[in-house]
């Protein structure tokens, strides 16, 4: 299984080494178009998702992963890629795939300086509580009809799925845990 990494920004590194780990995994960084065409499953990374929605214009890689998306290709947003996922974006008039029908918060945890982690329970993920790191994280506000909430923290939800789409406020790539990976690519 051919597992992309979008390559343009941000937490890059880190996801292809967890999916290296996975036995019948083949991590690709992915950067255009022709090798999105050659993936079954993408990972929108976490960094900056202002800089990263501006990039998807420039290369020409949005309507490509629009395209995934509506094929069936399981995609999975951490951090600012769940804010690129949005089709709501609270503090923010811009929207950038639009494909995941949930209200975002960008920001919503504070600076560089609040960022924390936290074990969370999610039962579909793992059995036991999982390690979450929040850096500059944002959380969803509401999710609409058709979104599986799959984890709440203080009250506010950081995780959901929607058909083949799977958002997380925090950065699974930083810890040890693979079961995050495992769940996304239906290998437990």
């Amino acid at each position: 299984m051919r597992v992309g990494v979008l390559a343009i920004q941000g937490s890059v590194k880190e996801h292809i080494d967890k999916l290296k780990r996975l036995d019948g995994i083949i991590p690709v960084e992915t950067k255009d178009k022709e090798t999105l065409k050659n993936i079954d499953a993408l990972i929108l990374p976490g960094g900056e998702s202002t800089a990263i929605g501006k990039m998807l214009n420039d290369f020409e890689l949005k309507d490509a992963i629009i395209d995934l998306y509506k094929s069936g290709v399981p995609i999975w947003g951490t951090c600012a890629g769940m804010i690129l996922m949005a089709k709501h974006i609270v503090n923010d008039d811009k929207v950038h795939l639009g494909i995941m029908d949930i209200k975002v918060r960008r920001n919503a945890y504070g600076s560089q300086l609040d960022s924390f982690t936290a074990k969370l329970s999610m039962p579909e993920v793992s059995k036991e509580k999982v390690e979450a790191v929040f850096i500059r994280a944002p959380y969803i506000e509401d999710v609409g009809e058709n979104v599986k909430v799959l984890s709440i923290y203080d009250g506010k939800i950081v995780a959901a799925r929607e058909g083949n789409l799977f958002a997380t406020s925090f950065h699974p790539e930083l810890t040890d845990d693979l079961s995050f990976y495992k769940y996304f690519l239906g290998l437990h």
